[in-house]
């Protein structure tokens, strides 16, 4: 975590040096954009934390092991992969999500599908992709997208059971 943050004050602090150098109100117009953006979304990051903090108290890890742990196999891969489609949010509220359930057991497959299906099957993002890009491609996709997290899973489970 501290690594993650260093680099994001590091990309901070370039993009401020950036801003200042075109000698326009750059720095005050990305601040305020900034500012904006995190009125909008602290709420939900407030509760989504809240419940991270919930299932990590919560989810009774001999569940959590015996549904997706690393003994649960294909199983558990599958599990992690229809998950993954209904996780709602972006990565903010996804990611503290998935982590608490790796850490209260969750195996490396079903963990690896659950990110790879949010990414690729999220059906949140059907809703607005559907009257952009039509029938046909939202099927293709979401046909050819099950596949990804369905190999990644089960490269995941055989890495760690091989």
């Amino acid at each position: 975590m501290i690594e993650s943050t260093l680099i994001m004050i590091l990309i901070a602090l370039a993009m401020w040096i950036f801003a200042r150098s075109r000698g326009d109100d750059s720095v005050r117009r990305g601040v305020n954009v900034g500012w904006q953006t995190l009125k909008r979304t602290l709420l939900l990051l407030l509760i989504a934390f809240v419940i991270v903090g919930y299932v990590k108290v919560l989810a009774p890890q001999d569940l959590v092991r015996s549904w997706i742990g690393p003994e649960s196999g294909l199983r558990g891969v599958l599990i992690g992969t229809i998950a993954g489609m209904l996780l709602p949010g972006g990565p903010y509220v996804v990611f503290p999500l998935i982590a608490a359930l790796y850490q209260s057991g969750a195996g490396l497959g079903p963990t690896l599908a659950m990110i790879t299906s949010w990414s690729t099957l999220a059906l949140l993002t059907v809703s607005f992709e559907l009257p952009f890009m039509g029938w046909r491609f939202s099927v293709l996709r979401l046909s050819l997208g099950l596949v990804a997290p369905l190999i990644v899973g089960l490269i995941g489970w055989l890495f760690i059971a091989g």
